[in-house]
């Protein structure tokens, strides 16, 4: 009999809000759309006032004492959430430590897509951590791992700029590049004006 394969279910984490009767606290603070506070009041006097306002009471801050409730319409309220969410991972990507794997007696045609990676990377505004992974006796010729290290960095001479000087650790030689920042045009424009 063939053992079965468990399955991996992936479950999206989603936040979950109380709103309006269901909100469980005898008083809340509460703010307005803006975020403006309004001031504590008794829950049911809350839930009152949004209604009249023909919005939702919608409990944001739950472990905060008194709790913080926003009188906003749901549909609206979600909608920012995510628009929210969507900017945090956008702002998120640029400065993250991406790594890119080299090997010293690595082939021209890899080292080109290796470097082709590097340089997507650091356009995106990403630092990189070049590794170059030693195996087996390789270990003995470190040297081919530096010369390695000298022609990437002047293959970025104008994208990148290294951190620190290059490491060896265990089996590797790493270094972190990260993004050089390009002078505005018109910088450049006033220097040869000058000359």
């Amino acid at each position: 009999m063939i053992p079965r394969r468990k399955r991996r279910h992936k479950f999206s984490v989603r936040k979950f809000y109380r709103i309006n009767q269901y909100i469980q606290a005898k008083e809340v603070r509460v703010v307005d759309e803006t975020g403006k506070q309004i001031g504590v009041m008794p829950i049911f006097e809350a839930t009152q006032r949004a209604k009249k306002e023909g919005k939702d009471l919608v409990e944001v801050s739950p472990k905060a004492q008194p709790p913080v409730a926003k009188i906003i319409d749901f549909k609206k309220f979600k909608y920012l959430e995510s628009k929210k969410e969507r900017e945090e991972k956008k702002g998120r990507k640029p400065g993250e430590l991406k790594e890119v794997q080299f090997t010293p007696f690595i082939a021209q045609n890899d080292f080109n897509t290796r470097l082709k990676k590097v340089k997507e990377f650091l356009q995106e505004g990403s630092k990189v951590k070049i590794r170059i992974r030693f195996k087996g006796r390789q270990i003995t010729k470190r040297e081919f791992g530096y010369k390695l290290i000298e022609r990437i960095l002047i293959e970025l001479d104008q994208l990148a700029k290294k951190e620190a000087e290059p490491r060896f650790q265990g089996r590797e030689i790493y270094l972190i590049v990260s993004p050089q920042r390009s002078k505005p045009e018109g910088e450049k424009d006033e220097k040869k004006d000058e000359n």
